[in-house]
């Protein structure tokens, strides 16, 4: 569901306030954090969705770390997960899910966590996903609201994984532009982008002293850094040329792969942006809603370099300013 849509379901609903609720769902943060003591907070998250690459282990793993990510987005560490699938018994044979699970459970145990149950159900369209529970020190927590003026923005994985994951479908489909477009090497960076785990650019982001992070998946780019400008009470920029891109991203929206996903998130975010020097291909690119993506970290300018050493892949794409008139500027 778009950010528009999802805010428009949440507004009615009334809040509850809690004084060990120090994450809720208010600033639109990766996860609920709940204290349960002076060094222990309870990290909570829930994520699925219907398979976006063929092969069901890396669908399966894929999800998984899609799932662990959000944890890792606020600081913690996961500790366990529960399944949740949506299975269509009378069309797939069972080996399937069976592969998917494999997937799951091996990215699970790689994040040190483990998988204690789930729950499944019947129905015509595949989905699966993971409810995850981890730990942080609740001093020492990574939200939206933690960005302060002068940070610079660090980006840790590239962007492109959805219009290049909808170009794969319509390559599997029968269209010869798109097989054309979609090589062997770009499926595999873009399904290893989305299978690597989040883990090692949290603790990084820790140990350079940053309170601020959040992943970047359905609502795209800017649609997760317009959080990180309302929560934090700032304005971003953002150098559109800096931000990384998957390997034949340009190439295949310009064919014609654009995700709906996309449409609704540049709808959203109308009012919140203002464009500068960036063409319509990054205007629609930082838009283009992300499948397990890297994290969007502010990091204190004079720990930026070690950030960069620690992180492989990552790339400085902007920095925080003082609240201005609007949320984001892209030059």
């Amino acid at each position: 569901m778009g950010p528009g849509d999802l805010s428009a379901v949440l507004a009615p609903l009334p809040s509850v306030h809690d004084p060990r609720l120090l994450v809720g769902r208010e600033t639109f943060d990766d996860a609920g954090v709940y204290l349960l003591s002076d060094e222990i907070a309870l990290v909570q998250t829930v994520d699925f969705f219907a398979p976006i690459v063929d092969d069901p282990y890396d669908f399966g793993q894929i999800a998984a770390a899609n799932a662990l990510s959000d944890v890792y987005a606020m600081g913690g560490q996961p500790l366990t997960a529960l399944n949740i699938v949506a299975f269509p018994t009378a069309e797939l044979p069972l080996s399937v899910l069976t592969d998917i699970l494999r997937g799951g459970q091996d990215k699970v145990h790689e994040a040190e966590a483990h998988i204690v149950g789930g729950h499944s159900i019947i129905d015509t369209e595949l989905k699966y996903g993971l409810s995850v529970t981890g730990r942080a020190h609740p001093s020492f927590l990574l939200t939206n609201a933690g960005a302060k003026p002068g940070d610079r923005l660090i980006l840790t994985k590239p962007v492109g994984n959805g219009i290049l994951a909808t170009a794969a479908k319509r390559a599997s489909s029968g269209d010869d532009l798109f097989a054309s477009l979609m090589s062997d090497s770009i499926l595999a960076q873009m399904i290893g982008g989305m299978k690597a785990l989040n883990g090692t650019a949290s603790r990084a982001a820790l140990a350079v002293g940053s309170r601020c992070a959040t992943d970047i998946t359905g609502f795209g780019l800017l649609g997760h850094a317009s959080h990180i400008a309302r929560a934090s009470n700032v304005t971003l920029r953002i150098h559109a040329t800096a931000v990384p891109l998957l390997p034949g991203t340009r190439e295949a929206l310009a064919a014609g792969a654009s995700p709906d996903g996309m449409r609704r998130n540049a709808a959203y975010l109308e009012t919140m942006v203002e464009w500068r020097n960036a063409d319509e291909a990054y205007r629609a690119i930082l838009c283009d809603p992300q499948t397990s993506g890297g994290l969007l970290v502010a990091v204190p300018e004079p720990r930026v370099a070690d950030y960069l050493s620690r992180v492989e892949g990552a790339a400085a794409i902007g920095e925080v300013l003082e609240r201005e008139n609007i949320a984001i500027m892209v030059d």
